[in-house]
């Protein structure tokens, strides 16, 4: 072969790989970052080995931890549906939440942004958001995470709970709902649930490869009951009754680690999926969860054993992981002391998708797109938590920054050093210029929730139009 024709042949390798390589890419990094946010269902940071965990092992969301962001203060509210709602409209839910287990489908989700954006979007997981429990109008309507902003969805407990004739439980052999149809436990004899909704995201990220997409995944995982997973399971039958947990504290103990690290699993094969197709670089890649974990669980960490908060309102019920991972853009291994609340989610996807605000957006929150560059940005100086859970949980409100917690009631409490706020600072000087400036941003809120939060009680008020806090 002459010299000419081997530097031609080369020249051509070297074009042919380029290109190979460009199409695999989909679309350059630069252009509309695809998001995907994953939150886990009743775990804390107690439970991640990023967060100093010791009876877990999580490589995977570790790894994203190590190669890009944790926030070590993300807060959300105590249990689910309070913080779903206030994580898809960017509200606090002194706004706008009126019942567990309901999503007003009149309320803007960032479904809506997205899709307005230009974004191909999908979600999987847990919805429970149509008013089943209250019999609410559109309850039983099959469509409602379309008309809530999603092109896509498999979900559990869009039209029925874990009962009635149809129902049944998120794991072992589970009824979902495929884009309004709706797939009986028979029909899904044998799988596992998680399996199964990491299958249809992976999917639709492969299919969506080419434009951008966001993928909201509100896993079913680690919710009760505590079953054993497709690794620890075994040759015992994988039949709907492979949801019943074991009566034994150490057994349920012994299932809710597996189903952490099968959680960690899912989130591993799901960046396995980006990386595969070469779209890691241009993919914002978040893990949350809603609220603390159960109380049944206990927990070592940091040389002190943490019991589960889920319910209420001290750091084991509302501080949350928070770990981001966007490859060549966010700064690797870094650690953010940045407050982060759920109403912050929607501003930042409203800035990374490249959308100005509008009268219809919320102003609850505050983007922390620029941390996630590595600029300094402007992050919030505290969280508040207004809580009227409806579901038979002790309601309450609070404000705080890192260090200081300060309740409406006037209970004030250092908690780092004091996690299970038994040491009440409101008579001491201790803090005395943070208290103050807390004070101020309760002052401003709306009157914290009152009664018992029951499932039928009747005036449930809300403040829409209240001012804003935040800016």
């Amino acid at each position: 072969m002459s010299l000419l024709r081997l530097r031609t042949s080369r020249l051509a390798c070297l074009a042919l790989a380029f290109v190979s390589s460009f199409a695999n890419a989909a679309r350059p990094p630069g252009e509309k970052p695809n998001i995907i946010l994953i939150m886990a269902d009743d775990v804390s940071w107690e439970a991640f080995g990023c967060y100093g965990a010791k009876d877990y092992r999580t490589p995977n969301i570790d790894r994203l931890a190590s190669e890009g962001i944790r926030f070590e203060h993300c807060y959300s509210t105590p249990i689910c549906t309070p913080s779903r709602v206030k994580l898809m409209t960017g509200q606090y839910n002194f706004r706008n939440y009126t019942h567990f287990g309901y999503l007003n489908p009149a309320d803007r989700t960032f479904g809506h942004l997205m899709k307005e954006a230009g974004y191909k979007t999908a979600i999987a997981g847990k919805w429970q958001l149509n008013g089943l429990y209250n019999k609410l109008p559109g309850h039983d309507d099959p469509m409602r995470p379309g008309k809530a902003g999603f092109d896509e969805w498999m979900l559990w407990q869009v039209t029925t709970g874990k009962g009635g004739g149809k129902g049944g439980e998120r794991f072992w052999s589970p009824p979902l709902e495929h884009n309004g149809r709706f797939v009986t436990m028979e029909e899904n004899q044998g799988k596992y649930g998680p399996d199964l909704l990491c299958d249809f995201l992976c999917d639709f990220i492969e299919r969506n490869r080419e434009q951008p997409f966001f993928a909201y995944y509100p896993m079913v995982l680690v919710h009760d009951p505590f079953v054993p997973t497709p690794d620890t399971i075994g040759d015992a039958p994988r039949t709907h009754a492979a949801n019943k947990e074991p009566k034994g504290a150490a057994a349920q103990k012994e299932n809710f680690v597996a189903m952490v690290e099968y959680a960690d699993k899912i989130v591993g094969r799901i960046d396995a999926k980006l990386r595969e197709l070469g779209l890691a670089e241009n993919t914002i890649l978040m893990f949350t969860a809603d609220n603390g974990t159960h109380t049944r669980i206990t927990s070592r960490w940091n040389g002190m054993d943490i019991t589960g908060g889920k319910g209420g309102m001290t750091d084991m019920g509302t501080h949350v992981p928070f770990v981001a991972s966007w490859p060549g853009t966010a700064p690797k291994g870094a650690v953010y002391p940045d407050p982060i609340e759920f109403t912050d989610f929607y501003p930042t996807l409203l800035e990374a998708a490249g959308m100005k605000p509008g009268g219809n957006d919320p102003v609850d929150g505050r983007s922390f797109l620029p941390r996630l560059r590595g600029e300094p940005g402007n992050p919030r100086q505290w969280v508040l938590c207004h809580y009227q859970p409806y579901w038979g949980k002790k309601p309450g409100q609070f404000v705080r920054d890192q260090r200081f917690k300060l309740y409406r009631d006037g209970r004030f409490f250092e908690v780092p050093n004091d996690l299970r706020e038994t040491n009440d600072l409101s008579k001491s000087d201790t803090g005395a210029k943070q208290r103050t400036e807390l004070q101020s941003v309760l002052d401003k809120c709306p009157p914290a929730p009152k009664g018992d939060g029951q499932r039928n009680t009747k005036d449930r008020p809300t403040y829409p139009d209240w001012m804003d806090l935040v800016d």
